[in-house]
């Protein structure tokens, strides 16, 4: 595994492992080494991840650049993007650099004081300066989804991000931040649940109460994803762990229970996000409100 100065943790560039003879072209192009980004090779053992390939943008960007959004969320210890998925920089004037395939470049101002390192050396924006950037490059359910996340694994205090705004007036993204703020909620558990939330809040539908314990008659029936209790709706999204034998038992008793009590129950699984209008109808249809079209 290549580790001197010319990679990170099992993270090299090419041109350079060939530039100092520790590999030959041919091996570069006929070795076992993954391809990460254009020119950046990794170790096979290391598992391909977005960390991977943000250790791998870390030896392209320049000095004074920071990895930010959803790389930096991710680092910190919030919902890590997909493999696929686009590395985020931010690059400060009067830098100027676009970066490989792979790479989203964000360019605006950044303070010395809004980017830290971690154990690895990479620099990364702050929580706070990364919940910006996630309000204003990511869309709305995306960004609600990262940021209920990172309140939830205190990454972030909700007093910080009431506070975010203070000072900003005129700031651009200024009003995409605060559409945001005004959905995330602490209570949230998964990002699904954050995504479901905010499309019913584009829909027009009323605010569900995330993690909201049902009882009745004094008698506790479940703990749902999402509620409407005055309504007796309930909506419970089935990740993959639901399609173990014994968890779908387990969740079809405790359903069965809300059912018996008089509780509507909207289920849904992955597939069904692929279609957030259907998601919503179906939720505006157990509370029989008309979802407003736009």
């Amino acid at each position: 595994m290549l580790l001197r100065s010319t990679g990170l943790h099992g993270v090299f560039v090419g041109a350079h492992a060939v530039a100092e003879g520790w590999l030959t072209r041919r091996q570069l192009r006929e070795g076992p080494y993954v391809r990460v980004l254009h020119g950046v090779y990794a170790d096979p053992s290391l598992p391909r991840d977005h960390l991977l390939r943000c250790r791998a943008t870390s030896l392209l960007m320049p000095e004074g650049a920071a990895l930010g959004g959803r790389s930096a969320a991710a680092l910190l210890g919030g919902p890590a993007p997909s493999y696929g998925d686009p590395v985020t920089v931010v690059l400060p004037p009067p830098l100027k650099w676009t970066g490989p395939r792979g790479v989203r470049v964000h360019r605006t101002d950044l303070g010395g004081r809004e980017v830290v390192r971690l154990s690895e050396d990479l620099p990364i924006t702050s929580p706070l300066r990364t919940a910006w950037d996630l309000a204003v490059l990511e869309t709305l359910p995306t960004a609600v989804g990262v940021l209920d996340a990172m309140l939830r694994h205190g990454l972030l205090g909700e007093s910080q991000l009431t506070g975010l705004l203070a000072g900003s007036a005129g700031r651009w993204g200024r009003q995409r931040v605060r559409r945001a703020l005004d959905l995330v909620d602490v209570r949230s558990e998964s990002p699904p649940e954050s995504w479901v939330r905010v499309a019913c809040a584009l829909g027009g539908l009323p605010a569900p109460v995330p993690q909201f314990d049902v009882v009745d008659d004094g008698t506790w029936l479940a703990r749902v994803d999402l509620a409407w209790p005055e309504a007796r709706v309930v909506v419970e999204y089935e990740g993959e762990h639901h399609f173990d034998g014994l968890q779908i038992a387990r969740d079809d008793v405790r359903l069965g229970r809300l059912v018996a009590a008089g509780w509507t129950v909207v289920r849904l699984s992955a597939a069904d996000l692929r279609s957030m209008d259907d998601v919503v109808r179906r939720i505006g249809e157990a509370l029989g409100v008309v979802p407003r079209s736009d």
